[in-house]
């Protein structure tokens, strides 16, 4: 369904991503886990391709130079060069860092604002199972985004981005900053968008240990290359895995 292959970023004459491939079939659930600066977010905005907007803004600014190299194909289809907007109507969503919601708008106004992909019927099943997997948003419709606290913020988020119909589901660190309890929460969520809608799930993460039983297979990242992989059994069996995320 969707394979990257090759992918190189470089910031100026800094690499951010080195020679990086991940495969994704449909269905199944991706983990991309590493620290801080490990190469996590740029990944997901070559992915989605944020990272030619943001190329462009440098070259219109006369910032860094952004040099971007490697292969993506989407259900057989070469996107690496398609502009975000139109990876976004093939289906494929990215729910950024730091969830990026409208604070200003209200908890329905953001979920429609997602939606503009949808059709009518869409946007109403979808907006149904949004409330159903995230139950605490059912009462907050009609309160702003910025007076959410950080779970509801990013339920928001991830609602927001299955009102826009995502075939592949990029999700950027979407426990960070957040309780135990509402990362488990969280984790349990996005299976469930996978077993329920048969969305194919790619998630970038830092905090492995609530992540990582929901996978069906990983990739960790070291200063921008993929340093391991394997499915959940092999990950969560390797000792270097286990000492960095599970502290065993």
């Amino acid at each position: 369904m969707f394979e990257a292959t090759g992918l190189m970023v470089f910031y100026e004459n800094m690499l951010a991503l080195n020679n990086v491939s991940l495969n994704c079939d449909r269905n199944k659930i991706i983990g991309v886990f590493g620290a801080n600066s490990a190469g996590k977010s740029t990944l997901m905005y070559c992915l989605s391709g944020i990272v030619l907007d943001i190329r462009k803004k440098e070259e219109m600014a006369g910032g860094e130079r952004i040099t971007i190299r490697g292969k993506i194909l989407f259900e057989g289809k070469d996107v690496m060069w398609e502009k975000p907007a139109n990876r976004a109507k093939a289906g494929i969503i990215l729910c950024p860092e730091r969830r990026r919601i409208f604070p200003e708008s209200t908890v329905l106004e953001n979920l429609r604002i997602g939606g503009y992909l949808a059709t009518a019927q869409q946007a109403k099943d979808t907006l149904d199972y949004v409330m159903e997997i995230f139950p605490a948003l059912k009462r907050l419709t009609n309160r702003l985004g910025g007076f959410l606290s950080g779970g509801e913020q990013q339920m928001l988020a991830i609602g927001r981005s299955l009102m826009a119909q995502p075939r592949l589901l990029l999700l950027d660190e979407p426990l960070l900053g957040l309780s135990p309890a509402i990362q488990y929460l969280l984790a349990k969520s996005i299976k469930n968008i996978r077993d329920q809608r048969g969305t194919s799930i790619i998630v970038s993460e830092q905090y492995a240990r609530p992540i990582m039983p929901i996978i069906d297979y990983g990739y960790i990242l070291e200063n921008g290359a993929a340093v391991v992989e394997g499915t959940k059994s092999e990950l969560m069996d390797n000792p270097d895995v286990k000492a960095a995320y599970f502290g065993t």
